[in-house]
């Protein structure tokens, strides 16, 4: 009551009140009023869904003294006591999701080194696996040619996309993200286009994780009865012989289908003949571990926060440095099978340039993607000046990552005996499940995809559920639904098309449309336009770009 009874217009006071908190973080309060959120949009890593009510009056009496005057007018801004203090203001995105707003200190940003390896460690995932196949389905030689000219491709959209909020006039655009911009320019379409869009790459994302948790349980639960029962296997006669074994699962059936080893298998110590059959019957990569991982996963789905699974985002480095440190081993064992056939085929080798390679195009669409969250990453960058050169460091070094494994797989890849074609959609199925090594990467990689699956539909139903319902979490049967709606995607996929490959490049292909070529050429046009600097061959140039997107999509219905 003391604080109502002081004088609402008191300019000295007021501009001593703005001068006071310029220290927040991206927010001036010169240049807009702070509002109020209400506490079902309130997103943290582990939400608490309070706001006092004090902060709730406050908003009101905000909401009153901006319909006194238009905003311009200085006199008539909301007074000190109006403005709620720093820790209950919060930044609303249009997605249904609000924000806190952090205190500015320098000393809690990262150096660019930071900023370089956690872009590298945000692109680096399941596409991985699936480089060394693309780049076979392509051909050596265009496939390599296609892994630069796509990262290159990939970066000046991806830079475009962290200039966007500031070609922004007369609005202050510090908190937003690009689907903030994408409603900017396209209104709600815009928005729910990029929301779609950004959920496809998230379930995509989840449906991948799902195939190769499949696969990694398998191979891993074999590879530990077949030392329990000191069984071993000779997996295919496709194989080679020797230290380093390595396979060709499919060499003439459908990958889709299940094939589990139902080969003659001997005990070590003797010529007695197991019967595994019963064992096979409930141990199946397609039939039964896709359901046993819904005991797992659909209940941590269904958890409130996800907060206890962030703290193991660090496996996802050591599965990628350990993955190359397995790739170099191979290929040093293996050594170099390389043998140049320009256009035509031989009976191990494949032509340097097929037409197959939209396949890698789309892969890759989805290997270097990260443009629906490099704002708020750069954001963190101590040094804003250096955004542009960190960005385009972290691309080289993520090219370079892929590079290495891809060239280093496919060139080690024992030609004869095998046929490059041989190759999988995820090189590690073409070791058995016998190999140490390759153990090793298959349970990393499980403990790193069980712990991140879900952080994903946490993703998901954040994005989802805020905007459709206005909460994070609307009810249990909500939350439920739709975790059950994601998880059958993956089983059925697990089940029936257990290609990552496909999965991966359809996915890629489909959100890499909106989000990599059509919105941020379009956003780049239109500022370029209203800015009266839009000259024809940046117009053809973008134009370009979203010809390519599409016909980039097109091109996988044809594979």
């Amino acid at each position: 009551m003391e604080d109502d009874s002081r004088p609402l217009l008191s300019s000295e006071q007021t501009m001593e009140s703005y001068s006071h908190r310029g220290s927040t973080d991206s927010l001036d309060f010169k240049a807009k009023r702070p509002f109020h959120v209400e506490p079902r949009n309130i997103v943290d890593i582990d939400p608490q869904e309070r706001v006092s009510a004090e902060a709730a009056i406050l908003n009101s009496r905000i909401h009153y003294y901006s319909k006194l005057t238009g905003s311009s007018d200085r006199q008539l801004s909301p007074p000190d006591h109006v403005i709620p203090p720093a820790e209950e203001i919060y930044i609303y995105s249009p997605l249904g999701t609000a924000f806190k707003v952090t205190g500015g200190d320098p000393s809690s940003k990262n150096p660019s080194i930071i900023t370089i390896f956690a872009i590298w460690n945000t692109m680096m995932g399941t596409s991985i696996l699936s480089i060394p196949w693309g780049i076979k389905q392509a051909g050596f030689t265009l496939g390599i040619i296609i892994l630069v000219f796509t990262g290159l491709l990939m970066l000046y959209c991806c830079y475009v996309v962290l200039k966007s909020p500031k070609a922004i006039p007369y609005v202050d655009t510090s908190d937003w993200e690009f689907p903030d911009v994408c409603k900017y320019y396209f209104g709600k379409f815009g928005q729910w286009s990029s929301l779609v869009f950004s959920m496809v790459s998230l379930i995509g994302a989840m449906v991948v994780y799902w195939v190769l948790m499949s696969n990694f349980l398998y191979n891993s639960g074999q590879f530990i009865y077949n030392y329990a029962h000191n069984i071993s296997t000779s997996d295919s006669e496709f194989g080679t012989n020797g230290t380093e074994k390595v396979i060709c699962p499919y060499p003439s059936t459908n990958p889709g289908e299940n094939h589990t080893l139902s080969t003659l298998v001997l005990a070590s110590g003797g010529n007695e003949t197991f019967d595994v059959s019963s064992f096979e019957k409930w141990w199946s990569k397609t039939n039964t571990i896709p359901l046993y991982l819904i005991v797992l996963l659909l209940p941590l789905l269904c958890l409130r926060s996800a907060s206890f699974f962030a703290r193991f985002t660090f496996l996802g480095t050591i599965s990628v440095v350990y993955l190359i440190v397995l790739v170099t081993t191979k290929a040093v064992r293996l050594g170099f099978h390389l043998d140049f056939h320009w256009f035509d085929s031989s009976q191990f080798y494949v032509p340097e340039f097929r037409l197959l390679f939209p396949q890698l195009t789309g892969v890759l669409t989805l290997a270097f993607f990260i443009h629906n969250c490099i704002i708020t990453l750069m954001k963190n960058n101590r040094h804003q000046e250096n955004n542009v050169r960190d960005l385009s460091v972290a691309y080289l070094l993520v090219g370079l990552t892929y590079l290495y494994v891809g060239v280093l797989i496919f060139a080690a890849f024992p030609s004869p005996p095998l046929y490059k074609d041989c190759i999988e959609p995820n090189f590690l199925d073409n070791f058995p499940s016998s190999d140490v090594m390759v153990f090793v990467a298959r349970t990393f990689l499980l403990f790193q995809m069980v712990t991140v699956y879900p952080l994903l539909g946490y993703l998901v139903r954040v994005q989802v559920m805020g905007q459709i319902f206005g909460s994070h979490y609307p009810s249990f049967f909500h939350v439920l639904v739709l975790n059950i709606v994601i998880v059958g995607a993956g089983v059925l996929m697990a089940k029936f098309y257990p290609n990552i490959g496909s999965i991966i490049r359809f996915s890629g292909a489909m959100c890499g449309l909106a989000l990599v070529f059509v919105f941020p050429s379009l956003v780049h046009m239109i500022s370029l336009r209203r800015q009266g600097a839009l000259r024809w061959p940046s117009a053809l140039f973008h134009s370009f770009l979203i010809l390519l997107g599409m016909a980039n999509l097109l091109a996988q219905f044809f594979m």
